[in-house]
């Protein structure tokens, strides 16, 4: 509602033609006339925006300024998302005038207003990223390299997974489990019975694995920490203590069922110099999940960087607001 009032605003000013403006006594500009010679002027319309929307746009303003001045040459990328975001909405409504009414329900005036939003929007998210990966210090990489940084083995693995349904009992569930756990043991008693361990892995594979991407061979590939979840960090944690040609004999478990791993390689890690880039962005990315608030800090840190300042004292005091708010809701939902 906010914008759609915003574009009546400009609309109105539009009204007044291209000649000379009209003044009030004051020597305020007018921004509508009347009949009878009443005049309601700039002042009047931006001292009653400022009770309502005005610190959004002014915010937009602001950002729009700083950032394209900050990442220039990363414009066009964010011009190219939203123009693509734009037309791919336009597709899924079936024309653009279905689109708009969706738009102008979510406060939007403009298809162009909603393509704004979208384009600021990216350049914040790149603006949020660049400042997390500057926080991250040089020790915190090398740490991660040392500790965390392990060569690519080559895997495979063997799902199971437990036939359960939603109707089941609790012992049903517990039952189904059991025998899930009880199949991948059969698997790996008839590897330690098999001559060519790699071949029966891979029959063994095409009889039983859940995993379909995987299921003729049981090949991952290559892979290493970060590739995968977190969540699947207990069946690495296995496979790096394997040597290459021995396989899992104990169930691994994971958030999509019970595992049977085969190491066939392994490879030494990259250097620090050449892992960098790559580990700063896993520590950036981290720093953002862990740090909800990064987000408010970081467009704080370009705007007092930029040298910004509201001079209005009642836009101050909605902005103080403004942030302080927002800092108290990602405080609220972290505790």
């Amino acid at each position: 509602m906010k914008k759609k009032l915003c574009m009546i605003c400009l609309i109105a000013l539009m009204t007044t033609g291209c000649g000379k403006i009209p003044k009030l006594s004051n020597g305020d500009d007018a921004v509508i006339t009347y009949e009878n010679g009443h005049m309601i002027s700039a002042n009047d319309l931006y001292e009653k925006m400022k009770d309502s929307f005005a610190l959004e746009a002014l915010i937009t303003l602001s950002d729009t300024y700083i950032l394209e001045s900050e990442f220039e040459s990363y414009k066009d990328e964010a011009k190219e998302y939203a123009e693509a975001h734009v037309k791919a909405y336009i597709e899924q409504y079936g024309d653009k005038e279905k689109f708009l009414q969706a738009v102008q329900g979510a406060g939007y005036s403009t298809i162009e207003a909603y393509q704004e939003y979208m384009y600021l929007n990216y350049m914040q998210m790149h603006a949020i990223e660049e400042y997390a990966k500057d926080q991250i210090t040089d020790e915190e990489v090398e740490d991660y390299y040392n500790n965390t940084i392990k060569g690519d083995i080559d895997l495979s693995h063997i799902l199971i997974t437990a036939d359960v349904t939603k109707d089941m009992t609790d012992d049903e569930k517990k039952e189904a489990e059991k025998k899930a756990k009880e199949t991948v043991e059969e698997i790996i008693k008839k590897l330690k019975d098999a001559e060519d361990v790699k071949e029966e892995f891979k029959n063994l594979s095409k009889e039983y694995s859940k995993d379909e991407s995987h299921k003729e061979t049981g090949s991952l590939g290559k892979i290493t920490y970060g590739d995968l979840s977190e969540n699947y960090d207990e069946l690495l944690d296995a496979a790096y203590k394997l040597k290459d040609g021995e396989f899992s004999t104990s169930v691994i478990t994971t958030e999509l069922g019970y595992h049977v791993i085969l190491k066939t390689g392994s490879y030494e890690k990259e250097s620090l110099e050449d892992l960098k880039d790559e580990i700063i962005d896993k520590l950036a990315q981290k720093l953002r999940s862990k740090e909800a608030d990064i987000s408010v800090t970081a467009l704080q840190h370009y705007r007092k960087k930029h040298g910004a300042e509201i001079q209005d004292s009642e836009l101050q005091k909605q902005y103080a607001n403004y942030i302080q708010n927002l800092l108290a809701s990602f405080k609220n939902t972290n505790n």
